[in-house]
């Protein structure tokens, strides 16, 4: 298992190596998705995922972030 991001882990056993929030099982790209749909992290953490903090869905944004500068500064 290896820590990629702030609260952002990849494990080859969980989610075929997906980016997940450490110490769950939440894909990060469902939690952007839900949020690309217009759910606010307090709907997201109600509804979806009670066991998730705001502060993991700001760490997946942040992570998203991250790739999308890198993707930028290799072009």
């Amino acid at each position: 298992m290896a820590q990629i991001a702030e609260r952002i882990e990849i494990d080859p056993k969980i989610h075929h190596g997906k980016p997940v929030i450490a110490g769950t099982r939440v894909p990060v790209h469902m939690v952007l998705g839900l949020l690309a749909n217009g759910l606010t992290p307090e709907e997201i953490i109600r509804d979806y995922y009670d066991h998730i903090t705001k502060d993991d869905i700001l760490a997946c944004i942040r992570y998203a972030q991250a790739l999308v500068e890198e993707e930028v500064h290799a072009v």
